[in-house]
C-alpha cells in the first residue's frame, strides 16, 4: 500500500474508533511500529489534531471532522452485495436503515461508479425465504442496547400466551432467519430471550438502566455448560 493511501486509511480508522493503538495499525497495514509513528507525525504536521496517551493509543481531538469518505468500486460493490443479503432477513427496520445508508454511499460516488453499481445491482441475486412473521423492532432494540434504555414489550410466547413486561436489552443474534433479543426481564428477574417477530408492540420508556457487564461469548458458554452442549446451544426464547 502506498503511503498516501495508508495515511488516508489511518484517518478513516481514527474517525471510526474512540482510540486506536499503534500496534493495531501496524498489524492492519503490515508495517512496523516505527512506520506508524512516522505516519502519525506526518498527519500532525499536516494539521490533523491527533492526541496520544502513553499505553492507550491515538485519537482525534473532539470537534475535528474529516471530509466525506470516498469509496472504491470494490468497497461500493461489497456494500451493495451486503444490502442484498440484508433484504433476506425478517426485520423490516434493518432493511430500511441499511437502504438509507446505501443511498448515502451511492450519493458520493462518481457517475461512472454509479453506472457500474446499477449494472451489478441487476446481476446480484439472493434467495429470500418467505417467513410467516416479520418484525420491525430491531433498529429500536439496537438503539436501546447502546443507550441502556428500558423497553416495554407486549409479547406472545410460543404457547400463544400473551404477556406485558419491562426488559433491559443486552444483545441480539440471528438464527434460523429470526432475530433474537437477549434481555434482563424484570418480570422474571433473570435473562430471557425474545423472538422479535413475536413482539406485538414495543415502547421506548424514559427510564435508563445501569450498564451491565455483558458478553455474548460468556453468556453462551454458561448456557452450554448448563445444558451440557459441546457446540452452540439451541435457542431458548420464550
Amino acid at each position: 500500500m502506498k503511503r498516501l493511501h495508508r495515511l488516508t486509511a489511518i484517518l478513516v480508522k481514527l474517525q471510526s474508533k474512540k482510540v486506536v493503538q499503534a500496534a493495531e495499525l501496524a498489524n492492519k497495514f503490515e508495517v512496523s511500529l516505527r512506520t506508524i509513528y512516522r505516519d502519525m507525525q506526518a498527519l500532525t504536521d499536516a494539521g490533523v489534531p491527533i492526541g496520544a496517551e502513553a499505553g492507550t493509543g491515538y485519537y482525534l481531538v473532539d470537534g475535528y471532522s474529516l471530509p466525506p469518505v470516498m469509496f472504491t468500486e470494490k468497497e461500493a460493490n461489497a456494500l451493495l452485495t451486503a444490502s442484498k443479503i440484508i433484504k433476506t432477513n425478517n426485520d423490516q427496520s434493518l432493511i430500511n436503515e441499511y437502504q438509507e445508508a446505501i443511498d448515502k454511499v451511492i450519493a458520493v460516488l462518481k457517475s461512472t461508479q454509479k453506472e457500474k453499481l446499477k449494472i451489478l445491482e441487476e446481476r446480484v441475486f439472493t434467495y429470500n425465504t418467505i417467513v410467516a412473521r416479520t418484525s420491525t423492532s430491531l433498529s429500536v432494540i439496537q438503539q436501546a442496547i447502546t443507550d441502556f434504555r428500558v423497553l416495554e414489550i407486549q409479547y406472545t410466547k410460543a404457547s400463544g400466551e400473551y404477556s406485558k413486561r419491562l426488559i433491559e436489552p443486552l444483545g441480539v443474534y440471528f438464527t434460523n432467519n429470526t432475530w433474537i433479543m437477549i434481555a434482563h426481564c424484570r418480570l422474571r428477574k433473570d435473562y430471557r430471550e425474545f423472538r422479535t417477530d413475536r413482539i406485538l408492540n414495543l415502547i421506548e420508556t424514559q427510564e435508563l438502566f445501569s450498564p451491565k457487564h455483558f458478553s455474548l461469548e460468556d453468556y453462551y458458554k454458561k448456557r452450554a455448560e448448563e445444558c451440557n452442549f459441546s457446540t452452540f446451544p439451541k435457542e431458548k426464547y420464550y
